[in-house]
């Protein structure tokens, strides 16, 4: 599939992210995600990844801050996470396989910091009772400061958490599914073979608004939708309520969800798999806006490649880390102990996109970045609202005698740009191999 260049969504374009999990800490929108392997032909998930958004347009990538690795009981899939604060400290909730028991795990990491670092904070699985439906945790803390965790893949299970948040206050329960609370028979007594389109299936994320409840859930089995469930209570019963996303858009055979209120906005993260060479194993985050009906129920929502309007202008006078974007075409990103993230796989004829980008009355005087280039380097070209803009700004990389060996330079702005733009940095160069990584750029008064 071919995205145009005033596409949003997929959200992020420089690998693939899966099964977004929203967090709102301190006024910026995170985004913690799973990690599909290119060319991958099953789930085969290695880490979890984090980005974050002020203006719900332009993301920062911050990298992996937690892998299988980083449990010394797990040994594979990376799948479904979240993370929630409480109490200054963020606590990272994962599903992996446990070598302990063979089966599906409920782990939880604990970091200082929304985007890590995180470590195990038990040591052991927070729950592993050797079953394959122990994926897809989800957490809440209640008004009264209780804490609730879900998961479930294809049963629902439910357990109160300490405030530690680490261990359990009471024994784990199953949520009977029933045609009233979601959609299909019970489990025991679905029809072998038979395929029921609104029964739960996976991915569950459990919230509050109001004094209601919600149960929201990838259902159907394959082709997956999202449905969901409400409840006057945390722990049922709950009482089914029909589709959020129907199917139809998403190019992947499974979908997930997460919803959370941003400054006045309410926001549904998915999945689908519409980057260039993405499918069922190689999935994308995406974001869609919309307003509850009166009654607090959801509306259908529909993909788009549209995505979300901006909901504040763009600072650009001050170091920016160059894997913010809010679109790129070509790109990879890459961790380095000393610098952190930076922008890899520079191509000629690639870009990236940054929107809202607010210049003020006085527009800046020179554009300067940190660049590395083991081979001879290429240019940057500063465009105004689209790819063949006018150029304002064209900063020359030269060859900085190897791949992290980082050098500014300065460039200055040979037009006026003032007032609110679209921003596209346009790379120029040798055809063919990569032309240089970029770390961070900054525009100056």
């Amino acid at each position: 599939m071919s995205l145009a260049a005033s596409a949003q969504n997929p959200v992020i374009q420089t690998c693939y992210t899966t099964d977004p999990a929203p967090m709102v800490h301190d006024g910026t929108f995170y985004i913690y995600t799973g990690h599909d392997e290119d060319g991958a032909d099953f789930f085969w998930m290695q880490e979890w990844r984090v980005y974050s958004s002020k203006d719900m347009v332009n993301w920062t990538d911050h990298g992996s801050p937690l892998a299988i690795e980083d449990f010394a009981w797990g040994d594979d899939r990376a799948w479904a996470p979240q993370c929630v604060e409480r109490n200054g400290k963020f606590y990272f909730y994962v599903p992996l396989h446990s070598k302990l028991s063979g089966g599906m795990a409920i782990g939880v990491a604990v970091g200082d910091s929304p985007v890590g670092p995180f470590k195990d904070a038990l040591g052991a699985p927070l729950f592993d009772n050797g079953s394959w439906d122990n994926i897809d945790p989800t957490v809440y803390v209640d008004d009264d400061g209780q804490a609730y965790i879900y998961w479930g893949n294809p049963e629902i299970y439910y357990a109160k958490l300490n405030e530690d948040m680490i261990s359990f206050d009471g024994e784990v329960r199953k949520v009977e599914q029933t045609i009233e609370g979601f959609g299909a028979p019970a489990i025991k007594e679905r029809k072998k073979g038979e395929k029921y389109k609104d029964m739960y299936t996976e991915g569950p994320w459990f919230m509050r608004r109001g004094d209601k409840y919600y149960l929201i859930y990838a259902a159907g089995g394959v082709p997956e939708h999202i449905s969901y469930s409400m409840s006057d209570s945390p722990v049922g019963p709950w009482k089914y309520m029909g589709e959020i996303m129907p199917l139809g858009g998403t190019d992947s055979f499974t979908n997930h969800c997460g919803v959370m209120d941003f400054n006045g906005h309410s926001y549904f993260c998915y999945h689908t798999g519409k980057l260039p060479g993405g499918g069922g194993f190689g999935r994308s985050v995406a974001i869609e806006e919309f307003k509850y009906n009166p009654d607090g129920t959801f509306p259908l929502i529909r993909p788009t490649e549209e995505g979300v309007a901006p909901i504040a202008q763009f600072d650009p006078y001050r170091r920016v880390e160059a894997e913010t974007m809010a679109f790129s075409k070509g790109l990879s990103t890459e961790p380095n102990a000393k610098t952190g993230v930076y922008v890899s796989d520079i191509h000629n004829g690639d870009y990236l996109k940054l929107r809202n980008v607010d210049f003020g009355y006085e527009g800046p005087r020179t554009f300067g970045a940190s660049v590395a280039s083991a081979l001879r380097g290429g240019a940057i070209e500063v465009r105004l609202d689209s790819i063949s803009g006018p150029i304002v700004a064209r900063l020359e990389v030269p060859g900085t005698g190897g791949w992290e060996e980082w050098r500014y330079i300065e460039a200055p702005f040979s037009a006026e740009a003032v007032g609110n733009h679209d921003v596209y940095f346009v790379f120029t160069g040798r055809k063919g191999p990569k032309l240089f990584n970029w770390d961070y750029w900054e525009f100056k008064k």
